[in-house]
Protein backbone atom coordinates (compact mmCIF):
# COMPACT_ATOMS: atom_id res chain seq x y z
CA UNK A 1 0.00 0.00 0.00
CA UNK A 2 1.34 3.43 -0.97
CA UNK A 3 1.83 6.24 1.53
CA UNK A 4 -1.09 8.10 -0.08
CA UNK A 5 -3.39 5.07 0.28
CA UNK A 6 -2.36 4.69 3.91
CA UNK A 7 -3.12 8.37 4.51
CA UNK A 8 -6.57 8.07 2.94
CA UNK A 9 -7.32 4.95 4.98
CA UNK A 10 -6.37 6.79 8.18
CA UNK A 11 -8.51 9.79 7.25
CA UNK A 12 -11.45 7.55 6.39
CA UNK A 13 -11.15 5.59 9.63
CA UNK A 14 -10.92 8.71 11.81
CA UNK A 15 -13.91 10.27 10.00
CA UNK A 16 -15.93 7.07 10.39
CA UNK A 17 -15.25 6.89 14.13
CA UNK A 18 -16.20 10.54 14.59
CA UNK A 19 -19.23 10.95 12.29
CA UNK A 20 -20.68 7.44 12.19
CA UNK A 21 -19.74 5.88 15.55
CA UNK A 22 -20.02 9.06 17.61
CA UNK A 23 -16.61 8.92 19.25
CA UNK A 24 -15.24 12.23 20.46
CA UNK A 25 -11.82 13.51 19.46
CA UNK A 26 -10.18 12.48 22.76
CA UNK A 27 -11.36 8.87 22.31
CA UNK A 28 -10.06 8.78 18.74
CA UNK A 29 -6.73 10.27 19.85
CA UNK A 30 -6.36 7.48 22.39
CA UNK A 31 -7.10 4.83 19.74
CA UNK A 32 -4.38 6.04 17.39
CA UNK A 33 -1.98 7.18 20.12
CA UNK A 34 -1.93 10.75 18.83
CA UNK A 35 -2.89 14.15 20.20
CA UNK A 36 -6.41 15.54 20.12
CA UNK A 37 -5.21 18.48 18.01
CA UNK A 38 -3.92 16.06 15.39
CA UNK A 39 -7.31 14.34 15.29
CA UNK A 40 -8.93 17.72 14.68
CA UNK A 41 -6.53 18.37 11.78
CA UNK A 42 -7.25 14.91 10.33
CA UNK A 43 -11.00 15.56 10.40
CA UNK A 44 -10.50 18.89 8.63
CA UNK A 45 -8.34 17.21 6.01
CA UNK A 46 -10.96 14.48 5.49
CA UNK A 47 -13.56 17.15 4.75
CA UNK A 48 -11.24 19.10 2.45
CA UNK A 49 -10.39 15.96 0.46
CA UNK A 50 -14.04 15.06 -0.06
CA UNK A 51 -14.12 12.00 2.21
CA UNK A 52 -16.83 13.62 4.32
CA UNK A 53 -19.93 15.36 3.00
CA UNK A 54 -21.84 17.48 5.50
CA UNK A 55 -25.38 18.63 4.80
CA UNK A 56 -27.34 20.82 7.19
CA UNK A 57 -31.00 19.79 7.08
CA UNK A 58 -32.51 23.12 8.01
CA UNK A 59 -36.28 22.78 8.61
CA UNK A 60 -38.27 24.13 5.68
CA UNK A 61 -41.27 26.01 7.03
CA UNK A 62 -43.98 26.81 4.50
CA UNK A 63 -46.68 29.46 4.33
CA UNK A 64 -50.09 27.78 4.02
CA UNK A 65 -51.81 31.13 3.54
CA UNK A 66 -49.62 32.26 0.65
CA UNK A 67 -49.72 28.83 -0.97
CA UNK A 68 -53.52 28.87 -0.90
CA UNK A 69 -53.57 32.42 -2.26
CA UNK A 70 -51.37 31.53 -5.23
CA UNK A 71 -53.40 28.42 -6.05
CA UNK A 72 -56.71 30.27 -5.87
CA UNK A 73 -55.57 33.39 -7.71
CA UNK A 74 -53.73 31.75 -10.59
CA UNK A 75 -55.37 28.33 -10.88
CA UNK A 76 -52.24 26.42 -9.94
CA UNK A 77 -52.44 22.79 -8.90
CA UNK A 78 -49.96 23.41 -6.09
CA UNK A 79 -47.72 26.11 -4.65
CA UNK A 80 -44.81 25.62 -2.26
CA UNK A 81 -43.76 28.81 -0.48
CA UNK A 82 -40.76 28.94 1.82
CA UNK A 83 -41.77 30.83 4.96
CA UNK A 84 -39.43 32.87 7.11
CA UNK A 85 -37.43 36.04 7.37
CA UNK A 86 -35.31 37.50 4.61
CA UNK A 87 -32.17 35.47 3.92
CA UNK A 88 -28.94 36.03 2.07
CA UNK A 89 -29.72 35.19 -1.58
CA UNK A 90 -27.44 32.13 -1.62
CA UNK A 91 -29.12 30.64 1.46
CA UNK A 92 -32.56 31.49 0.11
CA UNK A 93 -31.77 29.83 -3.20
CA UNK A 94 -30.54 26.65 -1.52
CA UNK A 95 -33.68 26.34 0.60
CA UNK A 96 -36.05 27.06 -2.28
CA UNK A 97 -34.03 24.51 -4.26
CA UNK A 98 -34.77 21.93 -1.57
CA UNK A 99 -38.49 22.71 -1.84
CA UNK A 100 -38.22 22.32 -5.60
CA UNK A 101 -36.45 18.98 -5.22
CA UNK A 102 -39.25 17.73 -2.99
CA UNK A 103 -41.86 18.86 -5.51
CA UNK A 104 -40.00 17.01 -8.27
CA UNK A 105 -39.52 13.87 -6.16
CA UNK A 106 -43.25 13.64 -5.64
CA UNK A 107 -43.90 13.61 -9.37
CA UNK A 108 -41.24 11.33 -10.84
CA UNK A 109 -41.29 7.59 -11.10
CA UNK A 110 -39.88 4.81 -13.23
CA UNK A 111 -40.68 4.65 -16.96
CA UNK A 112 -40.93 8.36 -17.66
CA UNK A 113 -39.14 11.32 -19.22
CA UNK A 114 -38.10 14.35 -17.14
CA UNK A 115 -37.26 17.63 -18.90
CA UNK A 116 -35.12 20.33 -17.31
CA UNK A 117 -34.17 23.91 -18.09
CA UNK A 118 -31.10 25.63 -16.67
CA UNK A 119 -30.10 28.38 -14.28
CA UNK A 120 -29.18 29.02 -10.67
CA UNK A 121 -32.52 27.89 -9.24
CA UNK A 122 -32.37 24.56 -11.05
CA UNK A 123 -28.77 24.10 -9.98
CA UNK A 124 -30.05 24.40 -6.40
CA UNK A 125 -32.83 21.89 -7.10
CA UNK A 126 -30.49 19.31 -8.62
CA UNK A 127 -27.98 19.73 -5.78
CA UNK A 128 -30.78 19.03 -3.30
CA UNK A 129 -32.01 15.87 -5.05
CA UNK A 130 -31.20 12.69 -3.11
CA UNK A 131 -29.92 9.59 -4.85
CA UNK A 132 -32.89 7.41 -5.70
CA UNK A 133 -33.05 4.41 -7.99
CA UNK A 134 -35.62 4.56 -10.77
CA UNK A 135 -35.87 2.40 -13.88
CA UNK A 136 -36.14 3.54 -17.50
CA UNK A 137 -36.01 7.28 -16.78
CA UNK A 138 -34.64 9.74 -19.32
CA UNK A 139 -33.64 13.30 -18.38
CA UNK A 140 -33.93 15.73 -21.28
CA UNK A 141 -32.15 19.06 -21.66
CA UNK A 142 -34.99 21.32 -22.83
CA UNK A 143 -33.04 24.59 -23.28
CA UNK A 144 -29.99 25.27 -25.41
CA UNK A 145 -26.72 25.68 -23.55
CA UNK A 146 -25.19 28.69 -21.83
CA UNK A 147 -22.82 30.93 -23.74
CA UNK A 148 -19.83 32.23 -21.82
CA UNK A 149 -21.50 31.86 -18.42
CA UNK A 150 -21.13 29.43 -15.54
CA UNK A 151 -21.09 25.87 -16.93
CA UNK A 152 -22.29 24.53 -13.56
CA UNK A 153 -25.78 25.90 -14.24
CA UNK A 154 -25.87 24.69 -17.85
CA UNK A 155 -28.70 22.42 -18.94
CA UNK A 156 -26.39 19.70 -20.21
CA UNK A 157 -24.54 19.47 -16.91
CA UNK A 158 -27.76 19.64 -14.89
CA UNK A 159 -29.37 16.93 -17.03
CA UNK A 160 -26.36 14.68 -16.57
CA UNK A 161 -26.23 15.29 -12.80
CA UNK A 162 -29.96 14.75 -12.31
CA UNK A 163 -29.80 11.55 -14.35
CA UNK A 164 -27.02 10.29 -12.10
CA UNK A 165 -29.07 11.12 -8.98
CA UNK A 166 -32.13 9.19 -10.15
CA UNK A 167 -30.44 6.34 -12.01
CA UNK A 168 -31.51 7.41 -15.48
CA UNK A 169 -30.08 8.29 -18.86
CA UNK A 170 -29.99 11.74 -20.42
CA UNK A 171 -30.20 13.55 -23.75
CA UNK A 172 -28.70 16.98 -24.44
CA UNK A 173 -29.38 19.70 -26.99
CA UNK A 174 -26.50 20.32 -29.37
CA UNK A 175 -27.02 24.08 -29.60
CA UNK A 176 -26.61 27.33 -27.71
CA UNK A 177 -29.76 28.87 -26.25
CA UNK A 178 -29.65 32.02 -28.39
CA UNK A 179 -28.06 32.28 -31.84
CA UNK A 180 -27.35 35.20 -34.17
CA UNK A 181 -30.05 34.59 -36.78
CA UNK A 182 -33.62 33.29 -36.83
CA UNK A 183 -32.72 30.94 -39.70
CA UNK A 184 -29.96 29.36 -37.66
CA UNK A 185 -32.36 28.80 -34.76
CA UNK A 186 -34.88 27.18 -37.12
CA UNK A 187 -32.20 24.86 -38.50
CA UNK A 188 -31.08 23.82 -35.02
CA UNK A 189 -34.65 23.24 -33.86
CA UNK A 190 -35.32 21.03 -36.88
CA UNK A 191 -32.06 19.09 -36.50
CA UNK A 192 -33.08 15.45 -36.15
CA UNK A 193 -31.38 14.84 -32.79
CA UNK A 194 -32.55 18.11 -31.26
CA UNK A 195 -36.07 17.65 -32.60
CA UNK A 196 -36.39 14.23 -30.96
CA UNK A 197 -35.17 15.61 -27.63
CA UNK A 198 -37.59 18.55 -27.69
CA UNK A 199 -40.53 16.42 -28.87
CA UNK A 200 -39.96 14.07 -25.95
CA UNK A 201 -39.56 17.04 -23.59
CA UNK A 202 -42.93 18.44 -24.66
CA UNK A 203 -44.69 15.24 -23.57
CA UNK A 204 -42.51 14.52 -20.53
CA UNK A 205 -43.96 13.24 -17.31
CA UNK A 206 -42.45 16.25 -15.55
CA UNK A 207 -40.77 19.48 -16.65
CA UNK A 208 -38.90 21.62 -14.14
CA UNK A 209 -37.67 25.09 -15.05
CA UNK A 210 -36.58 28.42 -13.65
CA UNK A 211 -38.14 31.82 -14.21
CA UNK A 212 -35.77 34.41 -15.63
CA UNK A 213 -35.57 38.04 -14.60
CA UNK A 214 -34.69 41.06 -16.71
CA UNK A 215 -33.09 42.63 -13.63
CA UNK A 216 -29.42 42.83 -14.59
CA UNK A 217 -28.35 41.60 -11.12
CA UNK A 218 -30.24 38.32 -11.51
CA UNK A 219 -30.58 37.74 -15.25
CA UNK A 220 -29.31 34.30 -16.20
CA UNK A 221 -29.30 35.37 -19.84
CA UNK A 222 -26.92 38.20 -18.97
CA UNK A 223 -24.64 35.95 -16.90
CA UNK A 224 -24.60 33.47 -19.76
CA UNK A 225 -23.29 36.17 -22.08
CA UNK A 226 -26.36 36.47 -24.31
CA UNK A 227 -27.40 39.99 -23.25
CA UNK A 228 -25.62 43.07 -21.97
CA UNK A 229 -26.98 45.61 -19.49
CA UNK A 230 -27.83 47.81 -22.46
CA UNK A 231 -29.75 44.97 -24.10
CA UNK A 232 -31.74 44.43 -20.90
CA UNK A 233 -32.55 48.15 -20.67
CA UNK A 234 -33.83 47.99 -24.24
CA UNK A 235 -35.94 44.91 -23.51
CA UNK A 236 -37.51 46.56 -20.49
CA UNK A 237 -38.35 49.61 -22.61
CA UNK A 238 -40.25 47.27 -24.94
CA UNK A 239 -42.30 45.81 -22.09
CA UNK A 240 -40.33 42.62 -21.40
CA UNK A 241 -40.45 41.54 -17.75
CA UNK A 242 -38.87 38.07 -17.74
CA UNK A 243 -38.36 34.81 -19.55
CA UNK A 244 -39.46 31.18 -19.43
CA UNK A 245 -37.28 28.60 -21.18
CA UNK A 246 -35.31 31.51 -22.66
CA UNK A 247 -38.36 33.01 -24.39
CA UNK A 248 -39.06 36.63 -23.42
CA UNK A 249 -42.44 37.48 -21.86
CA UNK A 250 -44.51 40.62 -21.49
CA UNK A 251 -46.43 41.44 -18.30
CA UNK A 252 -49.39 39.33 -19.43
CA UNK A 253 -47.19 36.29 -19.81
CA UNK A 254 -47.24 36.28 -23.61
CA UNK A 255 -44.20 35.18 -25.61
CA UNK A 256 -43.71 38.44 -27.43
CA UNK A 257 -43.40 38.85 -31.18
CA UNK A 258 -39.89 40.33 -31.17
CA UNK A 259 -36.76 39.32 -33.13
CA UNK A 260 -34.98 38.03 -30.01
CA UNK A 261 -37.56 35.27 -29.54
CA UNK A 262 -36.98 34.06 -33.09
CA UNK A 263 -33.37 33.27 -32.23
CA UNK A 264 -34.06 30.95 -29.25
CA UNK A 265 -33.29 27.22 -29.34
CA UNK A 266 -35.46 25.76 -26.61
CA UNK A 267 -38.74 24.08 -25.83
CA UNK A 268 -41.38 26.73 -26.51
CA UNK A 269 -43.42 27.69 -23.42
CA UNK A 270 -46.66 26.87 -25.24
CA UNK A 271 -45.45 23.27 -25.50
CA UNK A 272 -45.25 23.03 -21.72
CA UNK A 273 -49.00 22.53 -21.60
CA UNK A 274 -48.55 19.05 -23.13
CA UNK A 275 -46.41 17.82 -20.24
CA UNK A 276 -48.01 15.89 -17.39
CA UNK A 277 -46.50 18.17 -14.73
CA UNK A 278 -44.73 21.51 -15.05
CA UNK A 279 -42.84 22.96 -12.08
CA UNK A 280 -41.52 26.54 -11.96
CA UNK A 281 -38.89 27.53 -9.40
CA UNK A 282 -37.84 31.09 -8.53
CA UNK A 283 -36.36 32.82 -5.49
CA UNK A 284 -36.06 36.48 -4.57
CA UNK A 285 -38.54 39.36 -4.65
CA UNK A 286 -36.61 40.95 -7.52
CA UNK A 287 -38.13 38.21 -9.66
CA UNK A 288 -41.71 39.04 -8.70
CA UNK A 289 -42.62 40.71 -12.02
CA UNK A 290 -41.23 37.76 -13.97
CA UNK A 291 -43.00 35.24 -11.74
CA UNK A 292 -46.27 37.14 -12.10
CA UNK A 293 -45.97 37.10 -15.88
CA UNK A 294 -45.20 33.37 -15.88
CA UNK A 295 -48.20 32.42 -13.74
CA UNK A 296 -50.45 34.72 -15.76
CA UNK A 297 -49.27 32.86 -18.84
CA UNK A 298 -50.35 29.56 -17.30
CA UNK A 299 -47.05 27.80 -17.90
CA UNK A 300 -46.88 25.94 -14.57
CA UNK A 301 -48.92 23.46 -12.58
CA UNK A 302 -46.66 23.95 -9.55
CA UNK A 303 -44.88 27.10 -8.39
CA UNK A 304 -42.02 26.91 -5.87
CA UNK A 305 -40.87 30.20 -4.38
CA UNK A 306 -40.31 32.14 -1.15
CA UNK A 307 -42.57 34.21 1.10
CA UNK A 308 -41.36 37.63 0.02
CA UNK A 309 -41.71 36.80 -3.68
CA UNK A 310 -45.14 35.20 -3.25
CA UNK A 311 -46.41 38.19 -1.26
CA UNK A 312 -45.15 40.61 -3.91
CA UNK A 313 -46.73 38.60 -6.74
CA UNK A 314 -50.13 38.50 -5.02
CA UNK A 315 -49.98 42.21 -4.16
CA UNK A 316 -49.08 43.15 -7.73
CA UNK A 317 -51.96 41.08 -9.09
CA UNK A 318 -54.39 42.58 -6.61
CA UNK A 319 -53.25 46.12 -7.43
CA UNK A 320 -53.49 45.63 -11.19
CA UNK A 321 -56.10 48.17 -12.40
CA UNK A 322 -57.63 45.73 -14.88
CA UNK A 323 -57.06 42.17 -15.95
CA UNK A 324 -54.01 41.98 -18.20
CA UNK A 325 -55.13 40.92 -21.70
CA UNK A 326 -53.76 37.64 -23.05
Amino acid sequence: MSAEDERLELLGQVASWYYEDGLDQAEIAARISKSRSLVSRLLNEARQRGLVEIRVRFPLRRSDELEAGLVETFGLTEARVLAGEQLHYGSLLRRVGRLGARALQGRIHSDMDVAIGWGAALHAVVNAMPEIQLDDVMVLQAMGSVGDGDPNVDGADLARTLATRIGGGYRTLHAPLIVDRAGTAADLLSNATNAVTLTRAASAGAVIMGIGSIDSRLSGLRRAGYFTDQNLDDLRSRGIVGDVMGYLLDAAGNVTDIPENERVVSLHPDALRSAAWTIGVAAGASKASAVLAAVRGGYFDVLVTDEETASAVLAMEQDAPTAVPS
